[in-house]
């Protein structure tokens, strides 16, 4: 009769343990700024930071930049809001309302008129096209490669406006403060 016991006592004992262990979780204070990858999410999962006009982050501004909320990890609070979220900057393409399909239908069906080129924001490129009927579709044809290959954006600097999980292209260059691994022969 000891054996049931000795077992309420052990079971009893236990619980006491998991529930000392999980009053005992212990809060961080933090500067969230300083996190490193692994320690929060970014965004929040719960917030929803797509602006749907313009497919990029809310409040992306010229630099290309975009602040967000953030969820720093379980335990941590954060010591500019005192809670476990804080806000951070992102990358993103500043757009100015300027749609890549349109660019690239005005582009195929009227470039030999330049309207693509007024579209943009290229006033004298596209009254050169309209005079010379796209500089005799050679022109058109160039364009319409460059739009396509987002080589030629907008006459503001701004990217085009596209789906957030579309064709983007990203232009990678090399300049003198490239590093380049050296190739040896086999």
């Amino acid at each position: 009769m000891r054996y049931p016991a000795q077992l309420f006592n052990i079971i009893w004992l236990f619980s006491l343990l998991i529930l000392y262990s999980n009053a005992a979780v212990d809060k961080y204070e933090i500067d969230c700024s300083n996190l490193r990858i692994g320690q929060y999410i970014c965004p929040h999962p719960d917030y929803d930071f797509i602006d749907k006009k313009t497919q990029q982050p809310k409040g992306c501004t010229k630099d290309n930049k975009a602040k967000v909320l953030c969820l720093a990890s379980e335990g941590l609070i954060c010591t500019e809001t005192r809670n476990n979220t804080f806000k951070k900057d992102i990358p993103c393409r500043w757009t100015n309302g300027y749609s890549f399909e349109t660019t690239l239908l005005l582009s195929i069906f009227l470039g030999m008129f330049g309207a693509d080129r007024f579209y943009l924001g290229y006033p004298a490129l596209g009254l050169l096209k309209l005079s010379t009927l796209g500089f005799l579709f050679l022109g058109q044809f160039a364009d319409v490669i460059l739009i396509a290959t987002q080589i030629v954006g907008p006459a503001d600097g701004s990217h085009y406006v596209m789906p957030y999980y579309g064709a983007g292209i990203n232009i990678v260059t090399s300049n003198n403060y490239t590093y380049r691994v050296p190739q040896y022969d086999s």
